[in-house]
């Protein structure tokens, strides 16, 4: 298992890591401080390829492997975590879960548009009562003539209010749970869908998170994702694939701390001297540091799976729920090492301190990571667990 980088993975790389570092890391801030996505930089990542990284070139996209949309989704989670988690729902999420099941008429579709960020695309599941419990979810799809009509409540819709496509969920069998879930794509200028108020967030204050109501909205039966009844299948493939993705982005997001530490500790002076000679800043370094490799490999490994056809369920569960871990530790930490600067909103380290702890809840919670895990361990000796 060589997870060494290819010539053209880490071309692909250096590509991600130039334009972050030239066109996201200056638009960070003023996202943060103003709450709003800087879609004029948007639109430029989408001229790069970013919003169809992983989309075939047949629909769009450029047809990257796993071990390049990881490098794109680190490099990403290194400026801004916002764009990072923008990227990966309208990716990961949205239009690869079209790519998964869509017919060929839904890929020739939505497919080129959303590779090329003309319509960005979101993930309508979650609901008031049913977060972590998607089965238990409320939102119903009744047959019309034509069609199905949706009606009901979804929150903390990442994208919503610049979103073009929607990809929403909803009960079709009631009282089956699971097994009674459809999927359905929703463009946003649909009669009945309605955009609802902004989410005021401790951290990732440039992703646009919002409440979505549906009220007697009519979808044509040819939005239909994957068939009556099969909306789970999509949820469970496309959570492997976000959690991968935000591992990565988290992967970034430490780096990221890390290198400001570094830099403040090799700067700022007390009792004469750099803090960097304090073993006790020394000690934060060095776990931060043996953090980010742990998590890399972990990104690495789960990437290789997907890359070779294998199941990376668990492999991604492993690496978000340690991911989660790693970036709050590595901005807790750093935050330590700048003392009371750390504290202002003038020095970016706490701007990650917000943002990473997102990390720890989007894409399943800590403790659903696991949940899989521990699912995983006790199934390789033959045991079934009880959610």
């Amino acid at each position: 298992m060589d997870f060494s980088l290819t010539e053209e993975q880490t071309m692909f790389r250096d590509l991600f890591r130039d334009f972050a570092e030239k066109e996201i890391a200056k638009t960070a801030e003023h996202a943060d401080r103003n709450e709003e996505p800087p879609l004029e930089m948007f639109k430029k990542a989408a001229a790069q390829g970013f919003f169809g990284a992983p989309i075939p070139e047949a629909y769009g996209g450029v047809g990257i492997d796993w071990q390049s949309y990881v490098l794109l989704a680190e490099e990403l989670g290194k400026q801004c975590l916002s764009t990072a988690i923008t990227v990966a729902i309208h990716t990961s999420l949205s239009a690869m879960s079209i790519l998964d099941v869509g017919t060929e008429e839904q890929k020739q579709k939505y497919l080129p548009p959303m590779a090329a960020g003309e319509m960005i695309g979101a993930f309508a599941l979650t609901e008031p009562d049913a977060g972590s419990d998607p089965g238990s979810l409320t939102t119903r799809a009744d047959k019309v003539e034509g069609g199905d009509r949706l009606n009901g409540v979804k929150s903390w819709v990442s994208n919503a209010g610049i979103g073009g496509v929607f990809v929403v969920f909803a009960s079709t069998s009631p009282g089956e749970r699971h097994k009674g879930i459809s999927a359905f794509i929703v463009e946003k200028d649909t009669p009945g869908l309605v955009i609802g108020y902004r989410e005021k967030t401790l951290g990732l204050r440039g992703l646009d998170i919002r409440t979505v109501y549906f009220e007697d909205c009519v979808v044509p039966e040819s939005n239909r994702l994957n068939g009556e009844n099969h909306g789970w299948e999509i949820v469970v493939r496309a959570f492997n694939r976000v959690r991968l993705t935000l591992a990565a982005a988290a992967l970034g997001a430490a780096e990221a701390s890390l290198a400001l530490g570094v830099t403040f500790a090799a700067e700022r002076k007390q009792f004469g001297v750099q803090i960097a000679h304090k073993q006790a800043l020394q000690n934060y370094i060095a776990d931060t540091a043996v953090d980010i490799e742990a998590l890399r490999g972990l990104v690495r490994h789960a990437a290789w799976l997907a890359d070779n056809g294998q199941d990376y369920g668990r492999a991604a569960s492993m690496a978000k729920y340690f991911g989660g871990r790693a970036a709050k530790d590595a901005a807790n930490k750093m935050l330590q090492v700048h003392g009371g600067y750390g504290f202002s909103d003038e020095y970016a380290i706490s701007r990650y301190y917000r943002d990473v702890r997102a990390l720890r809840l989007l894409g399943g919670t800590d403790e659903i990571q696991r949940y899989v895990v521990a699912r995983g361990t006790f199934e390789e000796k033959g045991i079934r667990i009880q959610p």
